[in-house]
């Protein structure tokens, strides 16, 4: 991004908050388009700024971006004399859009326990079964009926069962019904499926609307929707690893990478488009995502762009 004056930057951030604040006068946009053609210099601030902005706004609806400008307490007819505090709130408005696509569905409040972005978690349960909670899931516990059951709305748990009670332990998502033979295993909800994969020993896995039961090893993963079982295959390399804060990547298309690390990072982190067809291999550290971002550039065409503390995005290296 070629460098412009701090000046012009201000004065580009002032009119695109009064043009998208939906209140702009017929005499203000007269005032921005005489603005534009005065110097190449605001042309050129205003196309890159335009830029983060489309990356910005694909986290919330106009409505909401709207509400976001206003709650930052800027009035409209002092836009255009903002100075060095109008980066200092835009910045913020992209931290509060990041937020808004973070946003959970109702249910998960209701969970029992529930962790935040790049959140995790350990429970020691009644029967002295440990369960580790990645970031962003929600789980019900109940033991209280004639099972030991877990009900995983969202996210991911890593288990290791106890055995200080008899009953049979359970574990529940929309897609199926898991039943460990005496183990330690993932549970992972993804969209409409659940992927599980199995650690050490046996887990006894069925869909919800299905008939056919089967048991998957240790080392073996298997993928269920609400219907059928997926073929059973080889666990993924580090499947565990981020229970002690590391992503293990092996051939792993950059997109999931991204979006994986920006449940870790603080304010917005976003790919170009033109980069997703990228793999990556290495071991990546969770809760320090800077630096598994400064790992990217010797290994691939890319570099990192930033502006301030709250907007980062991986894209193309320059020549």
């Amino acid at each position: 991004m070629n460098r412009v004056s701090a000046r012009a930057l201000d004065e580009a951030i002032a009119w695109q908050l009064c043009l998208d604040s939906g209140e702009a006068t017929d005499r203000e946009r007269h005032e921005f388009r005489r603005w534009l053609g005065a110097h190449p210099e605001h042309a050129q601030v205003w196309q890159q700024l335009s830029g983060i902005d489309q990356q910005l706004a694909a986290a919330a609806s106009a409505h909401a971006r709207r509400a976001l400008l206003r709650g930052g307490g800027v009035r409209r007819r002092s836009l255009h004399r903002l100075s060095g505090n109008a980066l200092a709130l835009v910045l913020a408005v992209g931290l509060g859009l990041g937020l808004l696509a973070q946003q959970r569905p109702l249910g998960d409040y209701l969970a029992d326990e529930m962790t935040a972005n790049g959140e995790h978690r350990e429970l020691r349960l009644a029967d002295n079964s440990l369960v580790q909670l990645n970031s962003r899931t929600a789980l019900d516990i109940d033991f209280d009926g004639p099972q030991r059951r877990l009900y995983l709305r969202r996210g991911e748990i890593l288990v290791k069962t106890g055995h200080d009670d008899p009953r049979p332990f359970i574990i529940e998502t929309s897609q199926g019904r898991l039943q460990p033979l005496g183990t330690r295993f993932l549970v992972r909800r993804t969209g409409e499926a659940t992927q599980l994969i199995v650690l050490e020993s046996a887990v006894a896995a069925r869909p919800h609307n299905g008939s056919v039961e089967r048991v998957v090893r240790s080392g073996e993963q298997v993928w269920i929707d609400s219907e059928h079982l997926g073929p059973t295959r080889a666990a993924p390399v580090g499947a565990e690893a981020w229970s002690r804060g590391l992503l293990v990547a092996e051939d792993m298309p950059l997109p999931q990478l991204i979006d994986t690390l920006s449940e870790y990072h603080n304010g917005y982190l976003g790919l170009d488009p033109g980069l997703d067809n990228l793999r990556i291999s290495g071991v990546f550290p969770l809760n320090e995502s800077d630096k598994a971002l400064a790992a990217l550039p010797p290994s691939l065409p890319v570099s990192i762009e930033r502006i301030g503390r709250w907007w980062t995005r991986v894209v193309p290296a320059k020549d």
